[in-house]
């Protein structure tokens, strides 16, 4: 589980980001944060994703759009699919 890199691309004012955020901080877990309003970098890679809103969390090859818990915790966990 702590081996994977974890990436959550948010904004300030998003309810579901702020979610996303705690509970990865509840787990424990180490995460890089770009908000894609305020980080040009976090734009540049939310745009390369082709994402369309926030939350999106990159947990190793795994991508999750919105706040899915069930998903994010299979991801963690190793079951998830990637895509």
């Amino acid at each position: 589980m702590s081996g994977r890199r974890i990436t959550l691309y948010s904004t300030h004012d998003c309810p579901n980001c702020r979610q996303a955020k705690q509970f990865l901080q509840r787990k424990g877990l180490r995460f890089q944060e770009f908000d894609v309003q305020r980080s040009a970098r976090g734009r540049k890679d939310f745009a390369r994703l082709g994402a369309r809103g926030v939350p999106v969390i990159l947990i190793g090859e795994t991508r999750i759009d919105g706040f899915d818990l069930r998903r994010i915790e299979r991801a963690l966990a190793g079951t998830a699919a990637t895509g």
